[in-house]
């Protein structure tokens, strides 16, 4: 870890990330892409230390008052101190201003600032996001190894639907071979149903990859699943989609489960819901 000052933190569509590089070393992580520029160690995390002070600035400047989105590309509860403290601040300043937040983590350290979100969450709206790869508690330490399991990002959903705050999952990626079957979406969709998730983001059975995390995924492929890289190479060659010969017989029990369970799975949909800012004034909705 290391720290570093940047000159902005807050995109024009609201987007937030307090950090560079991530420890929980997932092996399909698109973040590692070379497109993305990060020139130091992707495990050296930089904690971009003047982020509150940034945020602070940007949300007393903007005119009309919105969602701000973190997570996207960096997780925000990487397990420092620095960036813990980071996070929490920056929530400190989202719940002061008023603004709502659409926070993305697949950590239950998103716990500790329960209390915040809740807070946000009655004056304007808070929406939690996590991702869930795989039901296999064993299979989810080689693939996601520093990061807690499934059933503990599970636990979370439950407790944030308990304290009213909605949740949306990303169902992805599906590694063709590893865990693109029936038995693993189920498992995954049953944890979705009992913990009430309002959405599912789903972008089919498979992965993207790219120059920068490929090689690492091939790396970790040969690791893990010995053989399992010649295979991917011969048919997917440099493919920037991997689709698994699954897709369509999963994607069909995607769709029927979470229609009939009212679970809403339109990704355009989704991500319209989450950058729409609702304000509650006197416990009655406002929509901007």
């Amino acid at each position: 870890m290391h720290l570093g000052e940047v000159k902005g933190i807050l995109s024009a569509s609201g987007g937030m990330n307090i950090s560079r590089g991530c420890t929980h070393g997932c092996i399909y992580c698109d973040s590692r892409s070379k497109c993305y520029r990060i020139e130091h160690d992707f495990e050296d995390v930089q904690i971009k230390s003047n982020a509150p002070l940034l945020l602070e600035d940007a949300l007393k400047r903007k005119r009309k008052k919105c969602m701000i989105g973190t997570g996207a590309m960096s997780d925000p509860y990487i397990p420092v101190p620095e960036n813990l403290a980071n996070i929490r601040a920056c929530l400190e300043i989202i719940e002061k201003h008023g603004f709502g937040i659409a926070i993305q983590t697949k950590s239950d350290l998103i716990l500790r600032d329960l209390d915040l979100l809740v807070s946000i969450n009655k004056k304007a709206k808070c929406i939690v996001q996590t991702t869930l790869t795989t039901y296999d508690e064993d299979l989810c330490k080689i693939i996601e190894p520093e990061v807690c399991g499934t059933k503990k990002r599970f636990e979370v959903l439950k407790i944030m639907r308990e304290n009213g705050i909605q949740t949306i999952v990303w169902l992805d990626p599906f590694l063709p071979y590893i865990n693109d079957n029936k038995e693993n979406l189920c498992g995954l969709l049953d944890y979705c149903i009992e913990a009430g998730v309002y959405g599912i983001i789903f972008f089919g059975i498979g992965l993207t990859l790219r120059e920068g995390n490929r090689e690492y995924f091939y790396l970790k492929l040969d690791e893990h699943f010995p053989g399992l890289k010649k295979i991917y190479q011969k048919k997917y060659g440099f493919n920037y989609e991997i689709k698994s010969e699954n897709n369509k017989m999963l994607t069909r029990v995607f769709y029927e489960i979470c229609g009939k369970n009212k679970i809403v799975c339109n990704n355009d949909a989704l991500f319209e819901y989450m950058h729409t800012y609702e304000e509650k004034i006197n416990n009655q909705l406002c929509l901007f």
